[in-house]
């Protein structure tokens, strides 16, 4: 374990690192140079900035707050954050940024976190618990995230990976995925691909292109498929051909702790 309480995952012999580094540098190679993403708070923003950092130099960071290209040395703290607007191509409302350039298909990929996930990566950021108006938790909402998962080109799904939040069925869908699964997109006009990755504290699921449903094609070093599916609240599909997934690279742990710490020191 971490300082932070955060497990680590086996390393190799140059260097140790935890669950959420390898998470997040995995989550950071799914961005190409030029791609245009829509950036939330986290894990999220921490991979994208991983990106710009390493091998993407020329992604372009969308915040809704309305900052388009922003540049941050640091990890920002919120959407609101000053270092968005101060180091932005561009700074527009809030309306500009959902009805110019997420509606229309404008923004390649979208980040996402989650509190409950299923099979058909619906999404739940509302309330944990049957009952809507006398929920067990409130969770903090949707925000801008029902919006991202329908219009974006394609989502990332960034979670934790346990019985909680990846359940059968979600108690309330914020944010849709693949809805009850083949043609329910296509069925409600939404123009965006859907959640084509899920990247967790494990491995990758990608949706299966027949059934949409979740499916495990890559772990990560000294993580096994009974591992996942003893953390998963479903009968998980596993790929034919489960990948293992490459470590953070030196340049990688640098440049998110540089991230990090940058943080911190302000």
């Amino acid at each position: 374990m971490t300082a932070t309480g955060r497990e680590e995952v086996p390393a190799s012999a140059a260097d140790t690192f935890t669950a959420d580094e390898i998470m997040t540098a995995c989550a950071a190679r799914a961005l190409a140079d030029g791609m245009t993403c829509f950036v939330g708070i986290g894990l999220p923003s921490a991979a994208a900035n991983l990106a710009r950092a390493t091998h993407a130099p020329n992604l372009v960071l969308i915040y809704e707050s309305g900052t388009i290209g922003a540049k941050p040395g640091r990890l920002p703290l919120s959407i609101g954050d000053g270092i968005l607007a101060e180091t932005a191509d561009a700074v527009v409302s809030v309306p500009e940024i959902f009805n110019y350039w997420l509606q229309p298909g404008r923004i390649g990929i979208g980040f996402l976190g989650a509190a409950q996930i299923d099979r058909f990566g619906n999404i739940n950021t509302t309330v944990i618990g049957a009952s809507y108006a006398d929920p067990k938790v409130r969770l903090p909402g949707a925000g801008g995230a029902p919006e991202i998962a329908a219009s974006c080109r394609e989502v990332i799904v960034v979670v934790r990976q346990s019985r909680r939040s990846f359940v059968d069925r979600v108690d309330f869908v914020t944010s849709v995925g693949f809805g009850d699964g083949p043609g329910y997109r296509e069925r409600r006009g939404l123009t965006g691909a859907g959640p084509q990755k899920v990247i967790t504290d494990l491995g990758i699921l990608e949706p299966d292109p027949a059934s949409c449903e979740l499916t495990l094609t890559g772990i990560y070093p000294g993580v096994t498929v009974p591992d996942v599916r003893a953390r998963t609240g479903w009968e998980l599909a596993v790929s034919d051909s489960v990948e293992e997934l490459a470590p953070p690279t030196a340049v990688e742990l640098a440049a998110l702790r540089q991230l990090q710490a940058n943080s911190t020191s302000r």
